[in-house]
């Protein structure tokens, strides 16, 4: 149930080069496949005789030069999100591609070049990451560098940069990481804050007298193409005060180690499902500095995505394939209903299934719980470290949704270890 392996194929090309093409710039063409969400490029050098050959590397989409890295490299990426340093990022179009060769040095007998492609396709699949942090931009003490090392050593995929009023983040992001940076700003007033993400520089101005300028805002955001999230709303010491009716699209209902403030938002979170409403909730761990307890992804977002770019990201949660884990490691849960999942919506007529959950890195001791808009459905205390699978009966329910809870020795409480999103069902 982890993470699945992307779909991929691999190309090799052998291009032999005579002495007579030494220094002539060299093109080894190759098309382009659909649906490509990152290359892997890389070559060897077989000399025919005594002296050693110097080829040079680089690469031409349909259109320009992508990259060069002459003799520097024998190997590089290039992704949607991110490339190798001296290679450019970008759309990876099908069509008539070529990896690049200078011949600068050919002996007399000549050299075969040997290209290897490897085409690493969009495939769905469950990326972890934490949707609201800190940093030195703001009220932090984590550099950005320090915040994307840290993920990539928990081996998350994506981390949100939230700095609070400013983009500056966004701007000054290290971009030589396997970590997915979404921009973002946390829109910070006197009575509530709230994460503008995917967009760079959501508004221009952040002051605000009074409900009529919030809204202002936040339509402004939304005109730049920004997701709303209203964080930590039921906080104690800044929950969201202004009116819930304001336009957003996600609610943070797990903010930093699980405590009553979350405690009140996943039941304001509940009664909005028990009212019909189909709302998204998301969490982020909202880690300014070192601490004992609040530490990045803690808790995990993880999201259902089919790229790891920040639109294929931000669209995952917007449709709910989101579930949280206290931590990266888990424990890591899944809810379906047939082929469907969390945040989908089951037409009315297809109730012929029953709920299936799915837990991997459960400990003897956790209480998992299988709840509906009537209430607690099932609740099954976990006999054995490792997996467990039930399932409950969704007749005459409007959703059903999943939650974790562990007893953790560290603060000698019962906690929340993993809550899914809901899936729906139409009447």
């Amino acid at each position: 149930m982890k993470p699945e392996e992307r779909n991929r194929s691999v190309l090799t090309i052998t291009r032999e080069i005579a002495h007579t093409e030494q220094s002539a710039y060299i093109e080894v063409p190759f098309e382009m496949p659909e649906h490509v969400e990152e290359i892997v490029v890389s070559y060897t050098i077989e000399t025919h005789g005594a002296q050693k050959a110097i080829i040079d590397l680089g690469l031409r989409d349909a259109g320009r030069v992508r990259g060069w890295s002459g003799g520097a490299r024998k190997k590089f990426q290039v992704g949607l999100e991110k490339a190798t340093p001296g290679y450019m990022s970008g759309g990876l179009t099908p069509g008539n591609w070529a990896v690049l060769h200078n011949a600068y040095k050919v002996p007399s007998e000549g050299c075969s070049v040997h290209v290897t492609i490897e085409f690493r396709l969009k495939t769905p699949r469950w990326l972890k990451g934490d949707l609201h942090t800190h940093s030195v931009n703001s009220d932090g003490t984590f550099t950005l560098e320090e915040n994307a090392a840290i993920m990539e050593e928990l081996g998350c995929d994506f981390i949100a940069m939230t700095d609070h009023n400013t983009i500056s983040q966004n701007l000054t992001y290290p971009r030589n990481t396997n970590v997915l940076m979404i921009p973002g700003m946390e829109f910070t007033t006197n009575f509530g804050h709230s994460n503008f993400l995917g967009v760079i520089d959501p508004i221009l101005d952040f002051r605000v007298k009074g409900q009529q300028d919030v809204e202002a805002k936040i339509t402004e955001a939304r005109a730049n193409g920004a997701k709303i999230v209203i964080n930590h709303p039921h906080c104690e010491f800044c929950p969201w005060e202004w009116d819930f009716n304001v336009d957003h699209d996600w609610v943070e209902v797990w903010n930093g180690p699980f405590a009553d403030r979350n405690a009140r938002a996943l039941q304001w979170w509940h009664d909005q499902l028990v009212s019909g409403r189909r709302l998204v909730a998301v969490g982020g761990s909202d880690t300014h500095r070192r601490d004992p307890y609040v530490k990045h992804a803690m808790p995990c977002t993880w999201v259902y995505a089919s790229e790891k770019t920040v639109d294929g990201i931000l669209s995952a949660i917007d449709l709910g394939h989101v579930c949280i884990t206290y931590a990266p490691e888990g424990p890591f849960v899944q809810l379906n209903y047939g082929s469907y999942m969390v945040g989908d919506v089951v037409p009315a007529g297809e109730s012929n299934e029953v709920v299936s959950f799915q837990a991997e890195d459960l400990k003897i001791g956790d209480t998992v719980k299988l709840i509906s808009n009537r209430g607690l459905e099932k609740e099954v205390k976990v006999s054995a470290d490792g997996v467990l699978a039930i399932q409950c009966d969704a007749q005459g329910t409007t959703f059903v949704r999943a939650e974790v809870w562990r007893h953790f020795q560290e603060v000698n409480m019962t906690l929340m270890a993993a809550l899914t999103n809901p899936i729906y069902f139409d009447k």
